[in-house]
Formats: C-alpha cells, structure tokens, sequence
C-alpha cells in the first residue's frame, strides 16, 4: 500500500512531468525585447569565462598559467584593496550594538553609531527607512556637499540616498522614458562611456546619442563634439540630457574646469538635463588635476546656468573606500520641477527603501573623523596611503603599456582605469571576421584564454570606429599588477608575430 510519502513524491513527479512538457509562458520569442537588448560588458562573456576557468583550475585542469587576474571591474577589496577601519567599526557598532560597551571601539566611532541608531526606527539599521532614505545621513551628505562646494547652499531634502549610485541614476533616467509612441526621447553619452548607461537606456527604449571623447587631448570634451552629436540625432531623438562622466569611466581623465563651463553652457542652450556622474571624485592623481563639482562650477556661473536641472551621483564603492558590496550611494537633484520630485519620490518608494548598511556607511564617508577626534590621524592616514597606492599604480600601469610596441595610454589622471589603444595586425582582424568576433573581442578573448587576464574589450564601452581598445583596472595589488603586465606584454609580442 502507497504511504503518504511516496504518494507526495508520485503527485510532484507527475506535476514536474506535466509542467516540463509545456510551452511556457513566458519565451525568448515574447519577453521585453528591450532586455534582449541590453549589453553590460563588464559582467559579460568574457567576465563568464574567466569565472569558468577559475573553476578549471580549481578541477586540476592545465594552463599556461595557475591563476585568473580579474582586471574587468573596480572591485577595490576583491583585489586585496583593505578596508578603512573606521568604516567597518561604526558598521560593526550598528550591526551590533551590544559591541557600544566594548571599550575597544573609540569614543568617536560609537558616537556616529549612536546618531545612526538614534535615526533608525525601533533604534535598529533592520527596520526600514524612509524611501529616500535616513534624514540624519541626509543632512549629513546635504553639509558635506556644502563644504566641498565652499559653501555653496545644498538642501538636505534634494538628497536621495540608493543603493550605489547605479540606482539612483537609473531612478532618474526612467523619468525622462515615453510613452511608447512617437519619437523616442534621447541621452547623449560621452563615448567610451561606463555600460550601465548603454544598457539602461536599451532597457527603458531609449536613444543613445553618443559623443566622442577626445583621445588625442587626454579624453578631453569637445564642445563641436558635442554640437555635431546634438544635430546628427535631433531630427530622430527627442534629446532630452546628458550624461558627464567625471573623473572618467572608462577613460581615466579629470574635466578641467574649462570643460565643465562648456558642457554648461551647452545644456543651457539645448535646455538638457544633467547627470553628474562623479563617484570618482575622490580618485584624482595626475599632478595638475583636480576635481570640479558640476553644480560649484554651474552655480558660480551664475544666471541663466545657475538654473540648470541637476542630477549629481556618488558612491561608497569607489574613491578610498572601496566598499562595493555594501550598496551605499547618494544622488543631489538640483532645481527639479516640484511635480516631478514628488513623482521620482513616489517611483523609488515602491524599491521601500535603500540597504540601511549602505546608508551607514555613505554617513561614515561624508562625516569622517574631524581633527581633534581620537580616530583622526589613523583614519587620514589609512585614506591617504590607500590614494598614494593607487596613484602610483595608476602610473605604473599606464607607463608600462607605453612601453609596449602597438600599445598607447593616456595619463591615467582619475578613477580606477586604464584604456589603453591597440594596433592591431590586419591578418588579427581578417582573424575576427571569420570567428565573427569584434577585432578587440577577439584579441581579449585569445588574452584570456593564453594568460588568465580578464580585460574589456573597448568596443563594450565604445569607442571610434577603426580604433580598438580595452579597459584595464589599476586596482590589483603591485605585484600582481607587475605580473599581469608582464603575461600582457609576453602575449601581446607573441600575438603581433602570429598575425604579421
């Protein structure tokens, strides 16, 4: 006789069966097609394989080489980047308060814990937040924004706290989305462009309306540039704003303030919104550099500027801190219709809230220890060997890809990349067609396959056309940078002799 059991096990394999066999619901044939479209490069197939091959490794499978180096992403910790102690302590208190009697955390760590709490509902970072997230860790941004700005006015309440900018960034992008029917609307992109604004704009179905960078110029931005993309694409796009990525992803470079003022006046003039992408502020190396707040440089500008609409981005994943899993962001939209803020309020509430986690430690960013404080002088020392380390790795890896016969670089003035260009034999590129591969595809895809480094090729980001490129990060600690850039140039040499 059939027990309860087997009849449950019976009854779920006739259900699985049954199932199984039919069409589902929802296919390839059927599904948004605007996802279909979507590319992210820097989680692509590449970044898929290199996965793959750990795991070969792993299985005693034999290389040329006995580890993959990831150089696809700025993922500062996974490269051996350490946290910043003060960081991780407020975190740790807030996680677990119990820990506010242990007298090994300084007074100054538990007193942010204790104004964090003191925000959270039922005094723990487990409830939820107000969807734009603590008004606490909002005045705080709201004030750190004001200093870094020389004063200039920044209202707490134009503060949205998210989960990485990533998110704040496409909560604004689908404002400016249509209806669906009629001309689509447009967002001009710089060119290369970070991919998460390819890809956001494939999925709400919108138009890129990209500008080139200028190589030649340290990446710089050309204001004709500008003017000639704005004309190509007015007649099929409704261009309703612009994109500047500042310091660049993934070019590396730092806006000087002259180009800023141009971008300005161009937006003005096209009546365009902003966004202000500048989670690398903090990341600034090349002597002569130096970072410009968007809104500073439009608000000493003055009228008819001073009016622009605004949205500016930044992050805890980036600068020193490198805390890239812990999701913490914020987003200062500027001069914004009142009707529109309300509904972009009413958009982001449906998400409930940003990670509380993630709101603690944007807080702990923008309200570091003050002089005088006990955590002081460890804390400024940690942030300024950490800045120190990647400067001089970022000069490291771009004067050594100098040195390689068909390889350029620019300066690597900002942010945590390189994007190097590549000569490329033309029997490589007849190579690539046949494969059906993009020549620098083609290149990355040999490169990891002979060495372990996984590389992005340029075309995820963009690029000139005839002009082949890749992103590399300057992240990996000096001695795997050192081997990396030595399995780069053993390869590349080998390459260029196969494909003469």
């Amino acid at each position: 006789m059939m027990n309860f059991r087997q009849g449950l096990l019976l009854s779920s394999r006739t259900l699985y069966t049954s199932s199984s066999i039919m069409a589902p619901t929802v296919a390839l044939d059927n599904m948004n097609p605007c996802i279909k479209k979507m590319e992210y490069a820097v989680r692509g197939p590449l970044v898929i394989r290199a996965t793959a091959i750990e795991q070969e490794l792993l299985e005693g499978v034999k290389k040329p080489f006995t580890s993959v180096i990831k150089a696809n992403i700025g993922d500062a910790h996974a490269m051996g980047n350490k946290p910043i102690t003060f960081i991780r302590q407020v975190l740790a208190l807030i996680t677990h308060p119990p820990l506010l009697d242990n007298e090994e955390f300084p007074e100054d760590a538990k007193s942010r814990a204790r104004a964090i709490l003191a925000g959270c509902k039922g005094g723990s970072v487990g409830s939820y937040s107000d969807s734009p997230g603590l008004e606490v860790i909002r005045r705080h941004v709201a004030e750190y924004i004001m200093e870094r700005d020389g004063g200039i006015e920044s209202d707490w309440r134009n503060i949205i706290l998210c989960a990485g900018a990533s998110e704040g960034i496409r909560g604004c992008l689908k404002l400016l989305t249509g209806p669906g029917t009629g001309t689509r609307p447009g967002v001009m992109i710089p060119i290369p462009q970070y991919p998460l604004y390819s890809a956001s704009l494939a999925e709400y179905n919108m138009d890129q309306v990209g500008y080139y960078l200028d190589e030649s110029r340290n990446w710089a931005l050309d204001p004709a540039e500008l003017e000639r993309s704005y004309q190509a694409a007015k007649d099929k796009s409704d261009i309703k704003a612009i994109v500047v990525i500042n310091p660049g992803n993934p070019t590396g470079q730092v806006l000087t303030r002259d180009n800023l003022e141009a971008v300005i006046k161009f937006a003005a003039e096209k009546k365009l919104f902003v966004f202000a992408d500048e989670v690398y502020q903090q990341n600034v190396y090349a002597e002569g550099s130096a970072f410009h707040s968007f809104k500073k440089v439009m608000m000493e500008m003055g009228a008819p500027y001073n009016g622009l609409e605004v949205a500016s981005f930044m992050t805890c994943s980036k600068g020193y801190m490198g805390e890239c899993g812990i999701r913490g962001g914020y987003a200062e939209v500027v001069n914004m219709d009142p009707g529109v803020m309300a509904m972009l309020q009413k958009s982001i509430s449906a998400k409930l809230c940003p990670t509380v986690i993630g709101q603690a430690c944007m807080d702990v960013v923008v309200n570091p220890p003050k002089p005088g404080d006990p955590s002081h002088d460890s804390w400024s020392g940690e942030v300024a060997a950490t800045l120190a380390s990647y400067a001089d790795r970022a000069k490291l890896v771009a004067d050594t890809l100098n040195s390689i016969q068909g390889i350029t670089c620019n300066t690597v003035q900002g942010a945590m990349y390189a994007f190097p260009c590549i000569s490329l034999p033309e029997k490589a590129m007849a190579a690539a067609k046949e494969a059906g591969q993009p020549a620098d595809v083609f290149y990355a895809s040999h490169l990891l396959e002979a060495t372990g480094i996984c590389i992005i090729p340029g075309s995820g980001f963009g690029q000139q056309p005839g002009t082949f490129h890749f992103r590399t990060t300057i992240l990996p600690q000096k001695d795997m940078i050192n081997e990396m850039l030595g399995r780069l140039k053993e390869f590349h040499m080998k390459f260029l002799a196969d494909y003469a």
